[in-house]
């Protein structure tokens, strides 16, 4: 029989023709049974190309001087279109190289679900193994969350160590987290993943230690079962996990403290959030000056930050740039940075950066949404900002107005857009509740300067007397604006 498309196309040292075949309808021999998997295409592992690490950019070689690994990549595709499981593949390796690794190989198996002992299934494990063996991996990185069981059972078929996509990300955290607070939500979320899944090698976690440990030494009473070396380690993680939790709840009175403060003052909060990578720092720099950090990297960004800016019109508002999301992150994380993600459920506004040049924006934008109704910040007004417009083709941009539409195009690179989203932010911002006609002396500059900060200004004129005034302010502005008012009115 004349070689399939499929097998006649496939790269050197392929795992045979069951690993090859990449959509059902290269298959012509097989029967057409309706919406169901492939019997063979269930059962196979096969080749995703495009997945080569070598970095060619300069900035990119810096970033990365370090390889800490070389992996070997492996998905299971369960449901979606193949774009769908080729799209989870290449950013699982976008991932592990953010990580430090080099990316080997990367394969993907079609499963009606991930196999409850070993992800793949023992067969598959077994063809894994000599991908390894042929590539010299030090790693194997699954897509997907892998129980304490399927971990153990795959590493104890492969022969190198085993991590899962959760895992990942969490390494990634820990390597860009900076400040006090990110670093110990980090830690948190690392115990809370790292603790059902200790394991004892040999006697040296196995071992009881009851009183001198059963010797001589401690004498009669001071002999017992006392505790293995993986129940201490195990006492010891929950230990260091209260004394995390107490810190982060410490420092959340802190960010709570300054948001009330924002709060008394009036002053608009806008939340820039989005997928990881998606140019929500380089927004920030060009909307405000913050001078953050920008990297194109995933989770590049992890700690919060705040700045002030100023509306056309005068008024304050602030902006914070948050931490990426990303499709499965891992509930540890949500759970660890909800105080960090409470800026996003408080905020008056959330602009939600989508990367128009992505080959899947709107899995993207689905998958924010469900973080963001995680940490109950679902209701928050939301512009979506669609960046990297210089990197997107027209007939994409095209079908996300039409997909998203009222969303604002933007390159936070080339300056494309942004006096339009600045005006559209502007316009979206919370309006003050009471409107005052004033006139304030000449010595109240000071109080004048504070109208246009807080408040609205929709009109000016100056009289022999001092200032007129016709604004929209707070009410803690009004009572002060109260003696120089005429009727105050609500707006």
């Amino acid at each position: 029989m004349s070689p399939t498309p499929a097998s006649a196309g496939r790269r050197a040292g392929s795992l045979g023709d069951s690993a090859i075949r990449l959509r059902p309808e290269l298959s012509p021999e097989l029967p057409d049974d309706g919406d169901q998997f492939d019997l063979e295409e269930r059962n196979a592992l096969r080749r995703v190309a495009g997945l080569s690490t070598e970095l060619a950019d300069v900035t990119e070689v810096e970033y990365r001087q370090l390889r800490l690994e070389r992996v070997v990549l492996v998905g299971v595709w369960t449901e979606g279109s193949a774009e769908d499981a080729d799209n989870s593949l290449a950013e699982l390796a976008a991932l592990a190289e953010t990580a430090g690794s080099e990316v080997l190989e990367g394969l993907m198996q079609r499963r009606d679900r991930p196999d409850p002992a070993t992800y793949i299934g023992s067969g598959k494990a077994a063809e894994l193994r000599e991908v390894v063996l042929a590539s010299g991996a030090d790693t194997v990185i699954c897509d997907g969350e892998l129980s304490p069981a399927q971990l153990t059972a795959l590493e104890k078929v492969v022969k190198v160590k085993v991590i899962d996509r959760t895992a990942l990300i969490l390494d990634i955290f820990a390597q860009h987290a900076h400040t006090r607070e990110g670093r110990a939500q980090v830690s948190l979320a690392q115990m809370e993943y790292m603790l059902p899944r200790l394991r004892g090698w040999g006697e040296s976690m196995s071992r009881q230690a009851g009183g001198a440990g059963g010797g001589a030494g401690g004498g009669v009473g001071t002999r017992g079962p006392g505790e293995t070396k993986i129940e201490t380690d195990r006492r010891r993680i929950r230990e260091r996990m209260s004394k995390l939790r107490r810190e982060i709840k410490g420092m959340k009175q802190a960010r709570d403290t300054k948001r009330s403060q924002r709060k008394r003052n009036a002053v608009p909060s806008v939340a820039i959030a989005g997928y990881t990578n998606a140019g929500k720092s380089s927004l920030l720099n060009r909307l405000t000056g913050a001078g953050v950090l920008v990297e194109n990297a995933l989770f590049a960004t992890l700690d919060p930050t705040t700045r002030r800016t100023e509306a056309a019109d005068g008024r304050e508002y602030t902006l914070s740039d948050t931490v990426g999301f990303v499709r499965h992150l891992p509930h540890q994380l949500v759970e660890a940075f909800r105080s960090t993600l409470e800026e996003v459920a408080d905020a008056d506004l959330l602009v939600h950066v989508v990367d128009g040049s992505h080959p899947d924006p709107i899995a993207q934008v689905n998958a924010v949404r469900a973080v963001l109704a995680d940490v109950d910040a679902a209701k928050v007004p939301e512009l979506i900002v669609v960046n990297k417009a210089d990197a997107a083709s027209p007939e994409a941009l095209l079908q996300l107005r039409q997909a998203l539409p009222g969303a604002v195009v933007v390159s936070a690179h080339t300056g494309q857009g942004l006096d339009e989203l600045r005006a559209t932010i502007e316009e979206r911002l919370p309006r003050p509740a009471l409107e005052l006609h004033v006139r304030l002396p000449y010595d109240q500059g000071g109080l004048v300067s504070r109208v246009h900060a807080e408040g609205e200004v929709l009109s000016s004129r100056h009289t022999e007397d001092g200032t007129e005034l016709h604004v929209r302010v707070h009410p803690g502005l009004a009572a002060v604006l109260q003696p120089y008012a005429g009727t105050a009115q609500h707006a």
